[in-house]
This record gives C-alpha cells, sequence and structure tokens, in this order.
C-alpha cells in the first residue's frame, strides 16, 4: 500500500485524505493517506520522515508552498511559473514539485460550473502564493484581461510582472476597471469570516468566485450576490480537482471527480 500525506499548518480540517482515498477506491489502487501537521520551517524535516516512512508523495497546503518549491530538487514547468509547489512526488531520492492548483480551478469553472473563459475579463484579488498558481492557467485558458487587485500593491506588482502577460494588469488604486465576467477572491479573508476590501461596482453581472469552501466562502459569496452578481461558487470543485490532477501526477491515471465531489457538496452544505 502507497503512503501519501497532506502537509500543512494548520491541516486537520484537510478533506484531501477523503479524497484520495476515494480516488483510489474508484481506480482499484491501494494508497494509504495521511495528514501531518508541519510548522513553517519544518518541511525539510517533515519530507525526510515522511520518505523515511515509504511515503512516495505528499500535497502542500498553505502555508508551506513556498518552502516547498524552495526544497524540491526537480521543478515542473508550473511549478516554476507558479513560483509556489503544491504536490511532490518521491524520485531518485529526492522530492519533484508541481502545481495543480491552476489546472483544478480551470476544470473546475469550465466543467463543474459551466463558465467559459475564453475571452471573459477576470478580476482577481489577492497576490499571495494561491493566486500565483491560478494566475498563468487562466491566461492560458484565453481569457481577454487579469486585472489583480491586493492591499499591498507592491505584491500586485509583482505577480503581474512575473506573468510576462500584456492580458496581465495591476488594477487602478479605488476603482473596479470593469466592468468583469468573473471575479476571483484568492485572499485569506475568509479564514476568519471577513471579506478583502474591493472597489465599489465591481460584481454588477459577473459571476463571482471564492478559492475556499463551505463557511470559509460564504462572507464573500453572499456579499458578491448582494452587490449583483449573477452567479456564485466556492473552491470544493477546485479542491477535488487539483486532487485529481495530484493523483494522476502519481499514478498515471485520471480519477473520475463527479461522484467525489457530489459526496463532499451535500455533506457541507448541511453546515
Amino acid at each position: 500500500m502507497s503512503l501519501y500525506a497532506v502537509l500543512g499548518y494548520p491541516v486537520g480540517h484537510s478533506l484531501s485524505p477523503r479524497i484520495h482515498e476515494a480516488f483510489a477506491a474508484l481506480t482499484g489502487r491501494a494508497v494509504r493517506y495521511e495528514r501531518r501537521e508541519v510548522p513553517p520551517g519544518q518541511l525539510a524535516a517533515a519530507l525526510s520522515a515522511l520518505a523515511a516512512d515509504g511515503g512516495q508523495g505528499a500535497n502542500i497546503t498553505v502555508p508551506l508552498k513556498g518552502e516547498a518549491f524552495a526544497l524540491a530538487a526537480r521543478l515542473s514547468a508550473r511549478a516554476r511559473r507558479a513560483r509556489a509547489v503544491n504536490t511532490l512526488s518521491r524520485e531518485d531520492g529526492g522530492w519533484a514539485g508541481d502545481n495543480t492548483d491552476g489546472a483544478g480551478l480551470v476544470c473546475d469553472l469550465t466543467v463543474n460550473c459551466g463558465w467559459p473563459l475564453r475571452d471573459r475579463r477576470v478580476f482577481l484579488a489577492g497576490a499571495g502564493g494561491a493566486a500565483q498558481g491560478i494566475a498563468g492557467p487562466l491566461l492560458d485558458a484565453g481569457i481577454a484581461a487579469l486585472v489583480v487587485f491586493n492591499r499591498t500593491p507592491g505584491r500586485a506588482e509583482a505577480l503581474v510582472a512575473a506573468c510576462a502577460d500584456p492580458r496581465a494588469v495591476v488594477a487602478s488604486a479605488g476603482c473596479a476597471d470593469g466592468p468583469f465576467d468573473l471575479v476571483i477572491n484568492a485572499t485569506a479573508a475568509g479564514l476568519s469570516g471577513g471579506l478583502p476590501a474591493l472597489p465599489a461596482g465591481l460584481f454588477a453581472g459577473a459571476a463571482a468566485y471564492d478559492l475556499m469552501y463551505g463557511p470559509k466562502a460564504r462572507a464573500f459569496l453572499s456579499y458578491a450576490r448582494a452587490h449583483g452578481a449573477r452567479q456564485v461558487a466556492d473552491g470544493l470543485g477546485m479542491l477535488v480537482e487539483q486532487a485529481a490532477e495530484s493523483f494522476f501526477v502519481w499514478h498515471g491515471v485520471r480519477p473520475p471527480t463527479a461522484p467525489v465531489l457530489s459526496r463532499l457538496r451535500a455533506e457541507i452544505d448541511q453546515v
């Protein structure tokens, strides 16, 4: 039985074990998947321990994606572009780093939500690790514009510079620069039940999406709906789809996601 784990801080709430065990059952794989809580600065030791236990791979979550990027012996093109790693695979005595967040988001938006991306104008709130992982794949999906807004303008400028694409620009101070087809919240405001500071008039006629899911996404999505958003969705589908991409990286088979997402959605909607 192959050993895998999700590493983060905190990590007790993570649904990753349930998702990967469901994928394993659906594809006939023998997989053991654990949660391992790892404080910042201790990822190298945690990975050594995982390798000693026979671990073949790890998902990396907040706040360790940058640390994983620095520790990986080999990086995929997706990880290099994002400057963050959420998937590690054991190989040749070291760890190879990948980033499946963007692929998971694009799949959730276009397949599960049914929201086309080509030629759409997208407003991205946040410029941290979560935003880094999705900016490039959104541009690859053919959007017309990516307007990045962050409470610290320098981080937004750094993300836009890293995109190296004229369609990616920094939001004007205090202005929405709309109209937009899609507004994505990639900030951590939902962790405390709060809202990011956003320009007025942002949501009129737009779809709104929060990378967080369940109760942590409700404040943003409720606000968006009350201020004119035509459709809203949380990030549960992204969580399942990026996990499926990680599963594919590790096992070479793409698991069905619909039954897993449906089961988790029914449970979360009851909370």
